[in-house]
């Protein structure tokens, strides 16, 4: 595996999680409001505020465009992530361009709009665009799971994961989703909805 090829360490963390999971979404507007929803929230409350926008049809940039604060507060977005999610719906975002661009231009492009930054852009771009050499390095879970998997002194913030995360291109998709599986297994929870 060229993963373990880059780096001896993912052996032992790929034998421990087995299968990884590929957990692939279909690209476009409600990809990338899952992801906004996902923002500092824990995988299970995301999964909750993603249900209620669903099961109230506010997945699509028409419906949303249009629909109340009080319901988008009701289905448990915050002020800011309503402004975020309006945001998005009235940008009238090219998602076939972003198909063909390359990941370095897909988070240019999203982080561009108001409540995009890189982590949800990264996001967007391994989960929905399939890109095989992006890591979400502000991710909170594959911090913990690098500083545990790698007997780390420390969890290493955004800087310094991007740094490590370097040497295992062009395969970076697998290794965070080698570490989500290693935070799974890790401390019983989901890194990633």
């Amino acid at each position: 595996m060229v993963l373990v090829a880059r780096d001896a360490r993912f052996g032992p963390i790929l034998e421990a999680v087995g299968p990884l999971p590929l957990r692939r979404q279909i690209d476009g507007f409600g990809a990338l409001l899952s992801a906004i929803v996902g923002q500092q929230v824990s995988t299970h409350a995301a999964s909750a505020i993603w249900a209620r926008l669903a099961d109230a049809g506010l997945t699509d940039a028409g419906a949303l465009r249009h629909a109340p604060d009080a319901v988008l507060r009701a289905a448990g977005l915050s002020r800011p992530k309503i402004a975020y999610a309006r945001a998005l719906a009235h940008a009238d975002l090219d998602y076939e361009s972003l198909r063909a661009m390359p990941t370095e231009a897909v988070v240019t492009q999203l982080t561009a709009l108001p409540g995009i930054g890189r982590w949800t852009a990264e996001i967007y771009a391994c989960f929905a665009l399939g890109h095989a050499d992006v890591f979400a390095a502000g991710d909170l879970a594959l911090q913990v799971a690098a500083a545990r998997a790698f007997a780390l002194p420390a969890r290493p913030n955004e800087a310094a994961l991007r740094r490590m995360a370097q040497e295992w291109a062009p395969v970076r998709a697998v290794a965070a989703r080698a570490l989500w599986a290693y935070y799974r297994i890790a401390t019983n929870r989901e890194g990633i909805s």
